[in-house]
């Protein structure tokens, strides 16, 4: 064969490769459809900020709107000029002197009111105050929800109080929302925010996003925002954000988060330190590099959840950072420059005996560990304030007290490092006995000395019985989460929901350091790239049609990523793949209820087994370039979904 004709034959084979490239990328993209995208809350006040006119109106006539980034229904906006520059004050009056609600605004010409702490299905007196002019609005307000949990009992000495709010942040079910001392709902979220509820320096609230990155309550991130739902800054992790943060000196910022890529597939066992202008992970703690996994083990340990933290709090004093271990009952100090372990409250059982020299010798009488505990913090005086939880009182079986003879209380511990005692100061809730038992969540606030909060969160009942399980495995019949304010050891105010809340922050309605602004929030930080099961190039032949598949499934586009929801049987090998000029990333999806959580056993019902359960798999924008086309893979059979995705 000669040279042309070889030099023919190759240009041949080229062409034809081309061709049946062309031939099935353009098959691929036939009838396919772009994913809808969903128009994210930090999105979405871009938009809702256009209607907020200031120019034409009047203290006479405002540009009044209510609820004005439709998350916040108990808020309003109200919007006018002056011709000079004025200091408007607003009050919103209340049922009483404790609930009615006075602050002072900037002074301007262009006036940008929030008015917070409105009554549900109410018509609201508002009072603006200009100089020498006095405007009275009325506002009227929607109904709360049908579902929405009201208090069955409050108790309160408005003599010892002021008119702060309560917040609450929902376990089981509920809404993040606040009550004030009359028990009357002042204020609520209708998105799904978890976890520690409070305030920054600047006056602005921090709180969960309402976006998970896994299962089963590890969230994106943080919203910085206001009462009224605008939204500043979006913070984005990573390893996602659970349970608490604390607001440090420097202004960055303590998380609770995950690394879910470590090699042993642990959670709750990691902390970052987050650059509050950047989002840049600055420090981390791995808390396996600080404790053996295998010890102190409580009731709820499992290998993955071995540590279980729950809160973080650093001490200026000590240059130290408190973290809670449920599932050891343990609360550790680790030093923050170096992360070696400065020592260990709880009983030291099943302690390796290299551990030894960090546990404390109790001194004193009535001395008691804490189990399952929540909340620590280092107080102003140096002690130590806990939430115990109470659960079994001993590490050994044998000895477990049950649930109906046990309770939670808050606890004070005076600690001596250099001679490793540890004293119980103060105590309240063991008085109360089992009707004050919550297995699991809750929280201890230090307002001032001798001023505190104790929050029983968790009290759950089976059969009129109290239970020693989370409300979520229990099959609960009765929730109750019971609120206790004290001051001198006097209980001031008592507040009683018919649900699980796992915070409580008492806060005022307004911040004198806050400061509302328009404009476009912040995203920082980064929920990471996904990481990738198999790559592989070839081509997407042999496919099914996802109406094949026969069980629901949807993808929809966020802001930063995609979300496939499908319903998938146990034990399936389940993958979404994402095709790119003959390029496949094949992304595993875990069919587990909850995967990465001790609260829930994975077990499935007949029904669930027979049907499938719903599974949602985020793949992160972050890493991806282009246009992919989407198909699901379950158990080897590939189906085309008929949707692309661009990044």
């Amino acid at each position: 064969m000669n040279k042309k004709k070889i030099i023919i034959i190759a240009l041949l084979i080229v062409v034809l490769l081309v061709v049946i490239t062309l031939f099935v990328l353009n098959s691929l993209s036939t009838n396919s459809t772009k994913v809808d995208t969903t128009i994210s809350l930090v999105e979405n006040q871009e938009v809702l900020e256009q209607n907020f006119k200031s120019e034409g109106y009047t203290l006479d006539n405002p540009n009044i709107i209510v609820n004005p980034y439709e998350i916040s229904p108990l808020t309003a906006l109200i919007i006018f000029e002056t011709e000079e520059e004025v200091a408007p004050v607003v009050t919103i009056v209340g049922k009483d002197e404790n609930t009615t609600f006075t602050h002072e605004f900037s002074s301007d010409t262009v006036h940008y009111l929030p008015i917070y702490g409105l009554y549900a299905d109410y018509a609201n007196e508002i009072i603006v105050e200009c100089g020498n002019l006095k405007k009275t609005f009325t506002i009227q307000t929607e109904a709360l929800p049908d579902d929405f949990i009201l208090p069955t009992s409050v108790t309160a000495d408005k003599s010892q109080l002021g008119n702060d709010l309560y917040f609450f942040t929902a376990s089981s079910s509920g809404y993040t929302s606040a009550y004030d001392v009359n028990g009357d709902v002042r204020w609520y979220l209708t998105i799904n925010a978890l976890w520690e509820i409070n305030r920054l320096d600047n006056g602005h609230l921090l709180l969960s996003t309402e976006r998970l990155v896994n299962t089963p309550y590890y969230m994106s991130g943080l919203y910085e925002m206001d009462l009224l739902g605008k939204i500043y800054k979006e913070i984005s992790l990573e390893g996602g954000y659970h349970h608490d943060y604390f607001e440090m000196p420097n202004g960055n910022l303590l998380v609770a988060s995950d690394d879910f890529y470590n090699e042993y597939g642990t959670v709750e066992d990691y902390v970052v330190e987050v650059d509050m202008t950047t989002g840049d992970i600055v420090k981390s703690w791995d808390l396996k590099d600080v404790l053996n996994m295998e010890d102190g083990k409580s009731e709820n340990w499992v290998e993955y959840d071995w540590f279980h933290n729950n809160s973080v709090w650093y001490d200026e004093a000590t240059n130290s950072i408190t973290l809670s271990g449920r599932h050891q009952d343990a609360v550790i100090n680790i030093d923050y420059d170096t992360g070696e372990l400065n020592w260990i409250i709880g009983d030291p059982t099943n302690w390796s005996e290299e551990y030894e020299q960090y546990f404390f010798t109790p001194v004193g009488d009535d001395f008691e560990w804490q189990w399952s505990q929540h909340a620590a913090m280092i107080t102003p005086e140096g002690y130590v304030f806990i939430l115990d939880n109470g659960n079994n009182k001993s590490k050994i079986k044998e000895e477990y007290v049950p649930a109906e003879e046990s309770y939670t209380r808050g606890v004070m511990y005076k600690i001596d490092t250099d001679a490793m005692t540890i004293e119980q100061i103060w105590e309240y809730g063991k008085e109360r006995g089992s009707e004050f038992y919550s297995p699991y969540i809750s929280d201890v606030d230090y307002i001032d000395a001798g001023h505190y909060i104790v929050h029983s969160g968790g009290i759950v009942y089976v059969d009129g019985k109290n239970s020693n399980q989370p409300a979520g495995i229990s099959g609960a019949d009765r929730l109750v989460s019971d609120t206790v304010e004290l001051i001198d050891d006097e209980v001031v105010f008592e507040i009683i929901l018919p649900t699980n809340n796992y915070r409580v922050e008492k806060m005022s309605l307004y911040s004198e350091n806050e400061e509302f602004k328009l404009g476009a929030a912040t995203r920082i930080g980064s929920t990471g790239v996904t990481d990738v099961r198999e790559e592989s190039i070839g081509f997407m032949l042999g496919t099914k049609d996802i109406e094949d598949f026969g069980r629901d499934f949807s993808i929809t586009r966020e802001i930063d990523r995609i979300v496939v929801s499908g319903r998938y049987k146990q034990g399936e090998d389940v993958n979404i793949l994402l095709y790119q000029n003959m390029k496949i990333k094949s992304y595993h999806v875990s069919v587990s209820k909850k995967p990465y959580t001790a609260m829930c056993v994975d077990i499935f019902t007949e029904d669930e087994t027979e049907n499938g359960i719903v599974v949602n798999k985020y793949i992160n924008a972050e890493g991806l370039s282009g246009k992919y086309s989407i198909y699901l893979e379950v158990d080897g059979i590939i189906y085309d979904t008929g949707e692309y995705v661009e990044f």
